[in-house]
């Protein structure tokens, strides 16, 4: 089985953690199936050089992506197609489609005739894959993931667009129920939607017992403190204002922001008018290791984001024992659904603070949450891709064989 897993949600040389999940489903698949083959095509925006500062830094960022890259036995080739930033939302499809085709010609030139297109978000990588998979005559799935059914759809053109894709493809996946439930409100394709979430790397991320947590715990504040983390990309949607607003609440609680982002000025100009500044703390942008550690040190997480579909820092928190208090929205009440996870709350502070009360309050032990997130490893996302793709593959030689004769 040959896959050319495409999209634009994969690490890279200058983002290592963009896109990880993506790239962590594909790698737990070639390990638990090893007659499963893939090469990626991740494109970036294309963009001259690199600025350090200015309203155009986040996509400069993109000039210094190598590419070509090679994680483990992954080939992964990252095309350039053009954005034009705000006004370019129905153009970037047919600029990524192009990125997209010529690439994977190369990759079918090169002697890898791929069987499948394993395809992740339905736009705007979903409609560009589409139309590439059209023209090169190969069926194609596509994962959705989050915003691409909880926020995209809004726009009427982009929704015609999504559920375009959603009839053409072979298959379609979503990380969590609600986001299938989403996608069947205006496309009537529930008989090839399947829902496989995403699982958490337990060997990676470990627990820690409560005195070595309480010793790590010490690097960051007073003993006598809860420390609460917030974890992810800062922007509106993330909603680390609303946690910092809950400290007013939680007097007992020192935060940990961990991530960078457009609102790293307005958020710390939050904390000084709140006058927050000795409870809070902004440590940027953190690698897998560093925020193993932060999770392994932390009382709590608090995810406070609008829209999620399924968030992989929930189950990255509890695998090392630390539960969360997360807003009750979208695939986050199937990530917690137990006690000894966390606490669901409305999105607004004095809520959180609220749930981070409820949780301190019952004392779960951290053995607890860890056993928990072990209900999460990856071997079934893998055994339901492999059965889908397979599923998909078997049809199609069907068709091809009657054709034929």
């Amino acid at each position: 089985m040959k896959l050319l897993t495409i999209s634009t949600l994969f690490p890279n040389n200058k983002d290592p953690k963009h896109g990880i999940f993506v790239r962590n489903r594909l790698a737990h698949l070639l390990h638990d199936f090893t007659d499963v083959q893939a090469k990626v095509i991740a494109p970036v925006p294309w963009f001259p050089f690199e600025l350090k500062s200015g309203p155009l830094a986040a996509y400069s960022k993109f000039a210094g992506v190598e590419r070509h890259e090679q994680f483990n036995e992954i080939e992964v080739h990252h095309p350039r197609y053009l954005v034009l930033p705000k006004i370019g939302m129905y153009l970037t499809p047919f600029f990524l489609s192009l990125s997209i085709y010529f690439t994977a010609r190369k990759i079918k030139a090169s002697g890898y005739d791929f069987d499948l297109i394993d395809g992740h978000y339905f736009y705007p990588d979903g409609v560009a894959i589409a139309r590439v998979a059209k023209f090169m005559a190969k069926p194609f799935t596509v994962t959705a993931r989050g915003t691409d059914i909880s926020l995209i759809p809004q726009y009427p053109l982009a929704r015609r667009l999504i559920t375009k894709v959603a009839q053409q493809a072979a298959g379609i996946i979503t990380v969590c129920q609600a986001l299938k439930s989403g996608l069947l409100e205006f496309a009537q394709v529930a008989h090839k939607t399947t829902v496989l979430r995403n699982g958490v790397d337990l060997e990676f991320f470990t627990a820690t017992d409560h005195d070595t947590q309480q010793k790590f715990k010490k690097t960051w504040c007073q003993a006598n403190q809860n420390l609460i983390i917030s974890v992810g990309h800062l922007i509106e949607r993330k909603g680390h204002d609303l946690v910092v607003e809950a400290l007013l609440h939680a007097p007992d609680c020192y935060l940990v922001i961990a991530g960078n982002g457009p609102e790293l000025n307005r958020l710390e100009a939050l904390v000084d008018k709140l006058k927050l500044r000795r409870r809070v703390h902004f440590a940027g942008a953190l690698s897998q290791a560093e925020l193993k550690t932060l999770y392994q040190s932390a009382d709590a997480l608090v995810l406070a984001s609008s829209r999620e579909g399924w968030a992989n820092v929930l189950l990255e928190s509890m695998a090392c024992g630390t539960p969360v208090v997360a807003t009750n929205l979208w695939g986050t009440p199937e990530v917690v659904a137990s006690p000894v996870a966390g606490v669901l709350v409305e999105r607004d502070a004095k809520a959180m603070s609220v749930g981070l009360e409820t949780l301190f309050a019952r004392n779960v032990e951290r053995s607890s949450t860890r056993k928990y997130a072990e209900g999460f490893d990856w071997f079934a996302t893998s055994k339901g891709q492999y059965d889908i793709f397979s599923q998909i593959l078997k049809r199609n030689l069907a068709k091809v064989t009657q054709e034929f004769v």
